[in-house]
């Protein structure tokens, strides 16, 4: 997710370059890297880091696969997360994938995803 202060040039949020406040938030906005449109403001996401598998925004069954009903996915481990869907600038959310995930995606250039939420909990939302 790409990051930017108003005195900096764009950066982008990384293992390696995030910043974050004395308190534990991020450090500086939270953009769309498609668009650059503002996602999160400064001071307003904390970072947690959780190992997470999730589907595909479009899920497919490829033929080659011994069992039909594996869907495929990637590993994430490092996200932006507020507690509130309200703090979001410009975030969008898809139906729901699976039986409890959605993406959320950038309302300007609605393309995604840029960040997930379980629908079993109404308290963490996540930005990767």
């Amino acid at each position: 997710m790409a990051t930017q202060d108003e005195n900096q040039p764009l950066q982008y949020t990384s293992v390696d370059n995030y910043q974050l406040t004395d308190d534990g938030k991020n450090a500086q906005t939270v953009i769309c890297p498609n668009c650059r449109c503002k996602v999160l403001l400064k001071k307003t996401a904390e970072l947690l880091n959780i190992d997470v598998f999730l589907p595909f925004m479009t899920a497919r069954k490829d033929s080659n696969k011994e069992d039909t009903d594996q869907i495929d996915g990637e590993q994430l481990n490092q996200f932006w997360k507020v507690d509130n869907m309200y703090t979001f600038e410009n975030v969008g959310f898809t139906k729901t994938v699976g039986s409890s995930i959605k993406y959320l995606i950038c309302a300007d250039c609605e393309i995604g995803p840029i960040g997930w939420h379980d629908i079993n909990d109404k308290t963490t939302y996540l930005i990767a």
